[in-house]
């Protein structure tokens, strides 16, 4: 399967910057081929992962943003979402009073997630609070 990068964005972990995000995906995947439908879903998935991403960001020690790659294969669009510290601060839990997050709630959103998207990979890295998602849309055949 060939890989084809089509875009990478940096933005702050801030909720007022997830339009740009989905805007880059819904742009990216009308180019692909997604279907309307298809390309309502990958927003409503990509709001939802940024937004657990920007919570996650609450409990480190530094300033962050998210990391989006965009990417095509001969089947999807991917989205990658990575929560990175901002340039020169090391990714660590802060040691301020951690935000708690209601396990249920992430979990719900997670499967939100799943319900609109066609592959959805969660990777959180409980020592260092790294969070990286991997959403995946397969174009109609």
């Amino acid at each position: 399967m060939a890989k084809r990068d089509l875009a990478e964005l940096k933005i702050p972990a801030s909720t007022a910057f997830i339009p740009v995000a989905k805007r880059v995906a819904v742009t990216l995947g009308g180019q692909l081929g997604l279907s309307l439908v298809d390309l309502d879903e990958l927003s409503i998935a990509l709001t939802q992962a940024c937004d657990s991403a920007i919570n996650a960001a609450k409990n480190l020690d530094a300033p962050a943003e998210l990391k989006l790659n965009y990417f095509a294969t001969n089947r999807a669009l991917v989205v990658d979402v990575d929560l990175v510290s901002m340039e020169g601060h090391a990714m660590a839990l802060s040691a301020r009073p951690v935000v708690e997050i209601d396990a249920e709630l992430q979990r719900l959103a997670y499967e939100m997630i799943r319900c609109f998207v066609d592959d959805f990979r969660p990777e959180v890295e409980p020592r260092t609070g790294h969070v990286r998602f991997r959403m995946v849309k397969y174009l109609a055949s």
